[in-house]
């Protein structure tokens, strides 16, 4: 699973997620990519679900890029704990995420098996995604 080696600071609060996704949200490494379509936050189990039923599909011909990564601690306290005593554990580790990042990208493989391999990797994310070429890269979200 994704996670920083070592942070400076052991918990973070959450945060707002708002606005458009400028860094990352075009295509650098591959042909055809998963981009995000709205607001969300993605955890590393999420990266590594589709990572796996990427790689898969395509069965490990081509080259995949993971173009996000989790680098913000949530924690959480035990269930059925009362109310005080500082903040709870690190739970999972999570990214996030606004519309227009590019998720996944690939390279190397048919442009068929690779849309087949993308669908399936969407199906694990917990946001609305669509498949982006290079040439229909420009389009609007």
């Amino acid at each position: 699973m994704l996670m920083p080696k070592r942070t400076k600071y052991r918990k973070q609060m959450k945060g707002r997620n708002r606005g458009k996704s400028f860094k990352g949200s075009s295509l650098t490494f591959g042909d055809i990519a998963i981009k995000a379509l709205e607001h969300g936050r993605i955890d590393s189990r999420q990266i590594e679900s589709a990572r796996i039923a990427l790689t898969r599909h395509i069965k490990r011909a081509g080259k995949v890029w993971i173009r996000v990564f989790p680098d913000k601690p949530l924690t959480a306290k035990p269930l059925e704990t009362r109310m005080g005593k500082g903040k709870g554990s690190v739970e999972k580790w999570v990214m996030n995420i606004k519309p227009g990042r590019i998720i996944y990208e690939m390279t190397g493989i048919d442009e068929a098996t690779a849309r087949e391999a993308l669908a399936l990797a969407q199906s694990k994310l917990p946001f609305k995604t669509k498949i982006i070429t290079s040439e229909s890269e420009n389009e609007i979200y």
